[in-house]
């Protein structure tokens, strides 16, 4: 672990990565004959950044494929100004919400949601209007999504 609290990943670790990026199903065996490495020294890496939670094996989907016809962007305003956190933790625990962030611009809280359609996406905003502490809300809906991807660990080198 470096001074943040981040593990502290070399090389190897971020090629290990890159490969899980472009097929997330690929065998430590293709890895290592990639790498030039053991399949023991694949695995044992592997191990490791599952553990300290650098890397984790979901099943992502399409939304729009599997039925979420509505993504918007909510921006929301917090009064009093003590109250982000509490908001912050209450917005989080909502399913429909797949990015949220505390920002330094206009509002204080930036939420992504997926909503099955429009009636759902009013129900989710009416209802995080009523927590205590959120002043005003401003939907933007996407209505195409062009890219919806993970960082390219690329840009680190």
């Amino acid at each position: 672990m470096n001074n943040n609290g981040a593990s502290t990943l070399d090389k190897l670790d971020f090629q290990i990565l890159s490969f899980l990026q472009e097929d997330g199903r690929m065998s430590f065996t293709v890895i290592a004959d990639k790498l030039n490495v053991s399949i023991g020294t694949v695995r044992t890496r592997f191990n490791k950044l599952i553990e300290d939670g650098t890397v984790n094996i979901i099943g992502r989907v399409d939304p729009d494929k599997v039925g979420f016809r509505c993504y918007a962007h909510i921006a929301v305003f917090v009064r009093p100004a003590t109250l982000k956190e509490k908001v912050a933790q209450k917005i989080a625990r909502l399913p429909e919400v797949s990015f949220l962030a505390m920002t330094s611009g206009d509002y204080d809280l930036e939420v992504d949601v997926m909503c099955r359609d429009n009636n759902h996406l009013v129900d989710f905003v009416n209802d995080i209007s009523k927590i205590e502490g959120v002043h005003q809300t401003k939907t933007t809906i996407y209505f195409k999504v062009y890219k919806y991807a993970q960082p390219d660990l690329k840009l680190l080198e």
